[in-house]
């Protein structure tokens, strides 16, 4: 049976395409930062459990889920090229219902996140607006390959760190917080550059100026190497400043495994990136949690 058979046969959406669609192994980079804040903001979280738990399923399986929904159903002809098997292409999720999922998940984000308080409520307003702003016309900011990945950067890692602080300790930020979630949300640029190269072929059809289609693989992957590593740096200088000398060092440890990662990517960009996203990208988050601890004695 064609895919198009298999649409106009189903009405209803499978249950496991559906869980598909809102991509769990991408909740993990969303959750983990709101935790990193919870950790920076110095606030012991006894007796407020219930803001971690809430907020972590928030960052990822609602929030994050919700994105993804999104993302697929304006990217359905994109991925009709390169996923076709994908659950919208494929017609496991017929007709209309991916937008409905979406327009769904964005209701239950807003609900959930009202709960958070005027801190958590807010930074999911601006959460939902950029998972829109992300995928969906006339906005579209996926097209560029510079915007797109920066607001994701933002959304995945700068803004869950920025709330899970502010949520716990119901008030803003310190600088110093602001500054690593900043800089780790820059750095996450260079993570979402080498996220596009699995779609370099569609993007290249379709019109999406990823920077793998734009400057070609050898070169994205360089320039996602030091978006990735030049933030860490900082980070590592930031550290050493607010008299955290260990925290720093065991930064920059965690950096120079990562340099060692970027070179094996580098001698073959488009068939190293998974790999890269497995092993580098796992000691980048751990660089995150390790600053985290480190910035929450500061300044008191």
């Amino acid at each position: 049976m064609s895919v198009s058979e298999i649409s106009h046969s189903r009405t209803l959406p499978e249950p496991r395409a559906m869980l598909r669609l809102i991509k769990p192994i991408t909740w993990f980079p969303p959750m983990w930062a709101y935790l990193c804040g919870i950790v920076s903001a110095g606030v012991s979280p006894t007796g407020q459990w219930w803001l971690v738990i809430l907020g972590v399923l928030l960052a990822g399986p609602i929030v994050c889920g919700m994105s993804q929904a999104a993302n697929d159903w304006c990217d359905r002809h994109v991925d009709a090229i390169n996923e076709p098997d994908r659950p919208i292409p494929s017609g496991r999720i017929p007709g209309r219902w991916g937008l409905w999922i979406a327009l769904g998940m964005s209701v239950l984000s807003l609900a959930v996140g009202y709960q958070l308080g005027p801190w958590g409520f807010g930074a999911t307003i601006v959460g939902v607006l950029a998972a829109w702003a992300y995928s969906a016309e006339p906005v579209r900011l996926k097209r560029s390959g510079w915007w797109g990945p920066g607001l994701v950067g933002l959304s995945y890692e700068g803004l869950p760190w920025f709330t899970g602080a502010a949520v716990l300790s119901a008030t803003a930020p310190s600088l110093q917080v602001c500054l690593l979630a900043l800089l780790y949300a820059v750095g996450a640029h260079g993570i979402m550059t080498l996220n596009d190269f699995k779609a370099l072929e569609g993007d290249r059809v379709m019109g999406v100026n990823s920077l793998p289609v734009t400057m070609g693989p050898a070169r994205a992957a360089k320039l996602a190497c030091w978006v990735m590593a030049v933030p860490q740096v900082i980070v590592v200088a930031l550290l050493f400043t607010w008299d955290r000398p260990l925290h720093g060092l065991a930064v920059a440890g965690v950096l120079a495994f990562q340099i060692w990662a970027m070179r094996v990517l580098l001698n073959d960009p488009k068939g190293n990136a998974p790999w890269y996203n497995g092993t580098g990208v796992t000691l980048y988050v751990s660089g995150m949690m390790i600053a985290a601890f480190a910035v929450r004695t500061v300044g008191l």
